[in-house]
């Protein structure tokens, strides 16, 4: 029987790298989540027991386990392209946290997943700098920008992963899909084949009004990923807008008097706001405020042009994006409406976390055998 793979996810969210680990026979043992609702949720999917509510800088050292492996993901606002590319954010900061519990719990392996600027950031010339000669020298460092719809994700989001591993060098995994089928590599997954077949019109516009307690205070929820179909309640306005953008289109496509005066005179860029998904493509990242149309290409996919009555005109669904994001659909919530659309948003998708943790359980478990040959010849 092979043995289970241990793990600590850190800056954990909601679970999407665990629930990708977890497909591939991993065990978490401790996960850390500084947001509550984020971390609720994490603990009704994979138990409240292992699940640290609280910030990173008071975990004690002596409650870190050893483990096979450690994941995360620290908070990448200062480095995203939305944020303010700030190097002194407090929160480019706690990747030195990250590095703290590695060199305590001796992984043979670990996993830094980051925002796709990430590898060209200042941050991570430092970490290259502990690699070489600072609290993590011992580890051979790998990493790449992978593009999650290169993994069975029907999304195109790319995220900088870095693997660090003192049991020998592992590269990040070869893509298994692309936007053409060729030998072994598979057709990229599609909107269509995430969310085709659920209700175009959503019932209610509210979630359920029912609680729970978790970390011994009260939080919305839990909710089903069904119960996270609900729409919303545009304006008149915003019905017409809609109706006017086909698959793949987006502001250009509005005319003139639907225009906003900010997009009237702003005539180049921010081409996928006001969008619409397509059918048969991934969809594009997937964010926290997929839930408001001008913050990208998150309409509903459904559109003929000869037939208005064969229009969705609705953005996504919160069970939708989350089913974009690779989710399980007996995945559970906890939270808001908008503490849910954070937590889907800044998840890393689950098909991505499952093919790193494919490449990563190889490599370990390659390494065992060896040492298991190289004891038996001994023995000899």
């Amino acid at each position: 029987m092979t043995e289970t793979l241990s793990l600590i996810d850190l800056f954990a969210g909601c679970g999407g790298m665990t629930v990708g680990f977890a497909r591939e026979g991993f065990r978490s043992d401790l996960a850390v989540e500084f947001d509550f609702a984020a971390a609720a949720t994490y603990a009704q999917n994979f138990g409240e027991a292992h699940t640290f509510f609280g910030d990173i800088a008071d975990l004690a050292d002596e409650d870190i386990p050893e483990v096979d492996v450690v994941i995360g993901g620290p908070p990448c606002q200062g480095f995203s392209n939305l944020g303010s590319r700030d190097v002194n954010d407090p929160r480019n900061k706690l990747w030195k946290e990250y590095l703290r519990v590695v060199t305590h719990a001796r992984p043979k392996v670990f996993v830094l997943e980051n925002v796709q600027r990430f590898s060209k950031s200042p941050e991570f010339e430092l970490l290259l700098a502990e690699a070489d000669h600072g609290c993590i020298e011992e580890y051979e460092l790998r990493w790449g920008v992978l593009l999650a719809s290169d993994y069975g994700v029907a999304q195109r989001r790319p995220r900088t992963i870095v693997i660090g591993s003192r049991i020998g060098p592992i590269e990040p995994p070869a893509p298994t899909h692309a936007r053409m089928a060729h030998g072994h590599v598979k057709p990229w997954k599609t909107v269509r084949e995430r969310i085709d077949g659920l209700p175009e019109h959503p019932k209610t516009t509210d979630l359920p009004a029912r609680t729970t307690e978790v970390f011994g205070a009260a939080v919305q929820g839990p909710f089903s990923m069904e119960e996270l179909h609900f729409g919303r309640n545009p304006r008149p306005i915003s019905l017409e807008r809609y109706d006017h953008v086909p698959p793949g289109g987006g502001r250009f496509d509005l005319p003139d008097h639907l225009l906003p005066r900010c997009w009237r005179e702003k005539t180049s860029g921010t081409t996928d706001v006001m969008g619409r998904m397509r059918w048969d493509a991934p969809s594009l990242t997937i964010r926290t405020e997929f839930f408001k149309p001008e913050k990208g290409q998150y309409l509903h996919p459904q559109w003929e042009a000869d037939d208005p009555d064969r229009r969705v005109n609705r953005v996504i669904t919160h069970r939708e994006a989350a089913l974009l994001q690779d989710f399980p659909s007996d995945y559970k919530w906890c939270g808001s409406k908008t503490e849910i659309a954070k937590q889907i948003g800044n998840a890393v998708p689950a098909g991505l976390a499952a093919a790193v943790a494919k490449q990563v359980k190889a490599a370990i478990t390659s390494a065992g055998q060896e040492t298991d040959e190289d004891g038996l010849a001994e023995a000899v």
